[in-house]
């Protein structure tokens, strides 16, 4: 007999209408990371006047409260319910990217950022939540599998919707994005169940600890190379990334009803399966950061012609995602993952041979990018829901949500970190002596405009070097990944 939690909450027939709302929904805030990627130029030469370092918290601040509170609204989902707190997300989305909209300067848009961030923390792990609770057993694979597909779409529609949009001003994707959060908490409304609450205590401390070590850790990396490796700010930063995560780790284990209890990593499947959304999530995220201005700058495209040469990367994602578990359930996660590991990091080093080559060249490295994507997140993704019970399938979302955003941040952060180091370390001299030395490609050309070849120049090499870095950190960290989850797979076995 089928248990009142294997049980799906719908008819078999509407749960294909259920996973395409949901499916729409995800894209939206996986999306709005790709279409702010997009806008870095637009953003850099506005009124607003961003420094290279408040770029990437433009850029950040929206991924960071993500990936802090994507946890734990997933667990406000499991106690609140997962619908309403799905359709308050929505709504949270519509009014952050309407402040983003109106912003009068950076401070504001930052804040808009951050509360559409808030508002995706409570949509992506409550779309998970909401999924399994509808669908039947043996289609949640199939149906996580197109979920999966989703997110890495999602960057692809964020970057040709965005390129659409951003022909004219830069505060018309923000309304857009507004417009399109109304339609998809109607939708969701209408079509999605109710599922059951858990009684659970929300846990605040944790929460608290984990913001402020994330926040210090990117505060570090992207404040390094202005301020210097070994300067107080820098110091201090990772010196409290280390001290709150250690709190934070002392505090979990405490508490009744952690945030996320530290115990889960014991289990080496689920450890493996969470470092390696991380690791896979850095990679492209990183190559989305740079892609767009690279496109623009270093090849001199229009905004829209840069939204669609992101194209290549999601044919993959389209046409071969869905035949994913079955090449897994052939061959094994730990292959399907080695597999996807180094065909990513072959991608992110051809595209940095192939910046100034023809584009058929730089596309068809994409679409090995797009390979390695496609095999990773929905092994990935799997793995992380076989880890926790059904009835933790909040938890289960915020974990799958949590790492890929924080690999999100992280890659943002790490790789456009690199890219304007390597940018004022190629700049002519004439500029790179100026005090203070111009850090994006706007100010550079303000400085100089006649020098337009040599600091298109100076970006395209920072890109190139920007992009081995993550091809060689997607490499080396995968093979970690790989080998836990190998390790994990064979005391199953053995088990058995």
């Amino acid at each position: 007999m089928t248990s009142t939690v294997d049980r799906p909450a719908v008819p078999a027939h509407r749960q294909g209408l259920v996973l395409a709302c949901l499916s729409v929904c995800t894209a939206l805030v996986v999306g709005f990371v790709a279409a702010i990627n997009l806008a870095v130029p637009r953003l850099a030469a506005s009124s607003l006047h961003p420094s290279a370092d408040q770029l990437l918290w433009i850029v950040d601040a929206y991924v960071v409260v993500f990936a802090c509170l994507v946890i734990p609204a997933g667990a406000a989902g499991d106690k609140f319910g997962r619908k309403g707190t799905l359709l308050t997300g929505l709504a949270v989305v519509a009014a952050g990217a309407l402040v983003s909209a109106v912003a009068p300067n950076v401070a504001v848009m930052l804040g808009g950022r951050a509360l559409t961030g808030l508002g995706a923390a409570c949509v992506l792990p409550n779309c998970v939540g909401v999924l399994l609770h509808a669908t039947a057993p043996e289609r949640r694979g199939h149906a996580l599998a197109v979920w999966a597909a989703a997110t890495g779409i999602g960057g692809v529609v964020g970057n040709l919707g965005g390129g659409a949009l951003l022909g004219g001003s830069w505060r018309a994707l923000f309304v857009a994005v507004a417009v399109v959060a109304v339609a998809c908490l109607v939708w969701a409304a209408a079509v999605t169940p109710r599922s059951a609450r858990h009684a659970r205590r929300l846990d605040i401390p944790g929460t608290a600890l984990f913001v402020g070590a994330v926040i210090a850790l990117l505060l570090g990396i992207i404040e390094g190379p202005a301020k210097g490796w070994s300067s107080l700010t820098v110091v201090a930063a990772f010196a409290a990334c280390l001290v709150l995560g250690m709190a934070w780790v002392l505090t979990e284990l405490r508490v009744r009803h952690p945030m996320l209890d530290p115990r889960l990593f014991r289990e080496a499947r689920l450890a493996g399966a969470a470092l390696g959304m991380t690791v896979a999530f850095f990679g492209n995220f990183g190559l989305f950061y740079i892609n767009a201005s690279l496109l623009q700058y270093g090849r001199g495209w229009s905004v829209l012609h840069a939204g669609v040469g992101i194209i290549p990367v999601t044919i993959p994602l389209l046409l071969g995602s869905r035949h994913v578990p079955a090449l897994v359930r052939r061959f094994g996660v730990p292959a399907a993952l080695s597999a996807a590991f180094v065909i990513t990091s072959a991608g992110l080093t051809g595209l940095s041979f192939t910046a100034d080559r023809a584009y058929p060249w730089y596309g068809a490295c994409l679409f090995v990018v797009g390979l390695g994507i496609m095999l990773a997140v929905p092994a990935l993704t799997a793995e992380i829901a076989a880890g926790l019970p059904l009835e933790r399938a909040g938890i289960a979302g915020g974990l799958q949500s949590a790492t890929r955003e924080l690999g999100s941040a992280l890659g943002v952060a790490v790789v456009g970190t690199i890219l304007t180091a390597g940018f004022l370390h190629h700049l002519p001299a004439g500029l790179s002596h100026e005090s203070p030395a111009p850090r994006t490609v706007s100010q550079a050309l303000a400085l100089a405009p006649g020098e337009h070849a040599s600091i298109t120049a100076a970006f395209t090499q920072g890109a190139d070097t920007a992009l081995r870095a993550a091809a060689l950190v997607t490499l080396v960290a995968g093979a970690l990944v790989v080998g836990s989850v190998t390790g994990a797979h064979r005391r199953a076995r053995a088990a058995a």
